[in-house]
């Protein structure tokens, strides 16, 4: 007689963006000790340059937070506007589509005479943005730039426990192995297959087993 199944109840998780919840890893190592090293860093522009689910959020809200930053995604910057006020910003996402120039390049300059620092996230290098404004072009080339490698296994399957953990669920190491050698090659894809795999747990009444993870990452692919 089969079980009958429960149905999960969707209750939100904050989400983890402090610098304690970083993850160190061979990965992200350097770019960590980056952030750790403020306000000791050698310029008002940054640049947090990595691939598509590799932590660049979480570091800089992460540094938002230590550094009392303001937070704007690129898309947001407008030439007819004044800059962001304060004295940090965290640029999110630059790079991906059309950037008002004139807008980067005020803000830029407004965080140089305010002593403070900007810190801009992108997974292009600043030469593939497509800037015309040759004082934009200036600044950037003068940035510092990080890059943050993709995830690795350790880090994927360290976040993973970590986000089981958050979910108060004890899961078998051997369990997040076997995720971590098919899934997708980001830290969203870890987040997502850990909720369908919770979810899909409570709704057996059971543990996270290798085929509610199999289901899990079969799923995840197709959707």
């Amino acid at each position: 007689m089969n079980r009958p199944r429960q149905i999960p109840l969707e209750l939100p998780l904050a989400a983890a963006e402090t610098r304690d919840d970083l993850i160190v890893t061979a990965a992200n190592a350097f770019a960590v000790a980056f952030l750790d090293s403020w306000p000791d860093w050698p310029g008002p522009l940054t640049i947090l340059r990595g691939p598509a689910g590799s932590g660049k959020t979480h570091m800089a809200r992460a540094w938002a937070t230590l550094a009392d930053a303001h937070v704007v995604a690129a898309g947001e910057l407008r030439d007819d506007r004044p800059p962001v006020t304060g004295a940090n910003v965290v640029v999110e996402d630059a790079g991906t589509g059309t950037i008002a120039e004139t807008a980067l390049f005020h803000l830029i300059n407004h965080v140089r005479a305010a002593g403070g620092h900007c810190l801009v996230t992108t997974r292009l290098a600043p030469a593939e943005w497509g800037v015309r404004l040759p004082d934009l072009n200036s600044r950037l080339r003068a940035a510092q730039l990080v890059e943050l490698a993709g995830p690795d296994d350790d880090l994927l399957a360290r976040v993973m426990v970590k986000l089981f953990a958050d979910r108060q669920v004890a899961v078998d190491p051997g369990v997040v192995d076997y995720v971590v050698q098919r899934m997708e090659r980001s830290l969203a894809a870890a987040g997502r297959l850990v909720a369908e795999m919770d979810r899909e747990a409570l709704a057996r009444s059971g543990r996270v087993t290798r085929a509610i993870a199999a289901a899990a990452l079969a799923k995840l692919a197709v959707n």
